[in-house]
């Protein structure tokens, strides 16, 4: 019995040894990565390979535990960034432009970028059948914050179109990002320019139709990236690396596996979308060439996006490619 008893005891301590040298591993792992807090301007499918390059691990493999926080609005990433509150910022490239001129010393820089169109579907109240954009004369469309890079990317597109932003059409500047699909769903406008999952969030409750793309009218941009403060690029060159890797590998991830494989990724990042819902989305994003096939920014989409911002009124003159984009590390994923 003596011994039953003793041997029990032993299988206990040897339990409980294994026990602790796994969580003191992983204790020590963990404590080997280090923490960069990312300021995301909205939770979309658009930023699947974000979500994938998370799930699959890839920030961890470069050395970096991260931690995403929501922070609607471009102006609001770019707050969190100059004031330290985190690390890096996840926006439109307008927004470090702004801050630039603003005479910010130690301005942001955009080291990556992770989507090259405009992410957001325009939605019509009414089922329009062979819908083209001369269909929105004379309406309503909610279109995003004025000076905000979908805003701003729509006019845009409308012009290149033959149609007048000003006087074809209204364009309602006055619901914030977050809002608008809530406003359009309450009886706000003709129209309304959703990223997903809002705008089959919409369509699936019968309350509207997708009739086009935006970021198709739009052309090719650095449309969301990554910055950070010229002092936290200096100080942390391994991190930015690191960090650039990461994302470049979600990008690969996403662009070189069927949509389903992509929703099953991300699903813990949309747990009130169905596998299904989350595979369409993804399907119409990549069947629209909405993400990059390399993280590395070239000059002529910089300019592009200027074009933009000067065309809306919200810019004077062009920032130079070598004032705002960090490059450094961009011939390795060209």
């Amino acid at each position: 019995m003596k011994k039953i008893i003793l041997s029990i005891v032993l299988l206990l301590v040897v339990a409980l040894a294994v026990v602790f040298f796994v969580f003191q591993n992983r204790d020590n792992k963990d404590s080997d990565l280090k923490k960069v807090t990312v300021a995301e301007v909205a939770h979309s499918i658009f930023y699947a390979p974000q979500y994938a390059a998370i799930s699959e691990g890839y920030f961890e493999e470069e050395g970096i535990d991260l931690e995403l926080v929501l922070t609607p609005g471009a102006d609001a990433v770019t707050a969190a960034v100059l004031s330290g509150d985190v690390q890096i910022g996840f926006s439109g490239t307008e927004a470090t432009i702004y801050v630039y001129n603003g005479g910010e010393k130690d301005y942001p820089c955009v080291f990556a970028a992770l989507t090259k169109r405009d992410g957001a579907f325009l939605v019509s109240r009414e089922k329009i059948d062979n819908f083209t954009l001369d269909d929105l004369k004379g309406k309503v469309v909610v279109g995003g914050r004025k000076g905000g890079m979908p805003e701003m990317t729509f006019e845009w597109g409308l012009r290149q179109n033959g149609i007048d932003p000003v006087n074809d059409l209204t364009i309602d500047t006055s619901v914030a990002f977050a809002a608008m699909e809530g406003a359009f769903i309450g009886g706000t406008g003709d129209f309304v320019t959703l990223f997903e999952p809002n705008a089959t969030a919409v369509e699936k409750q019968g309350l509207g139709h997708v009739v086009a793309y935006v970021g198709t009218l739009g052309g090719e941009v650095p449309y969301t990236a990554y910055n950070a403060r010229k002092s936290y690029i200096e100080e942390n060159p391994d991190v930015i690396k690191g960090f650039t890797r990461a994302v470049d590998k979600g990008l690969k991830f996403v662009l070189d596996n069927e949509p389903e494989v992509v929703a099953n990724t991300i699903a813990t990042f949309f747990p009130d979308t169905s596998i299904d819902d989350l595979t369409i989305m993804i399907n119409r994003y990549k069947e629209n060439d909405a993400w990059r096939s390399s993280v590395a920014i070239e000059k002529d989409e910089w300019q592009h996006i200027q074009d933009i911002m000067i065309a809306s009124g919200e810019l004077d003159g062009y920032v130079d490619y070598d004032k705002l984009i960090y490059d450094e590390f961009f011939d390795e994923f060209r």
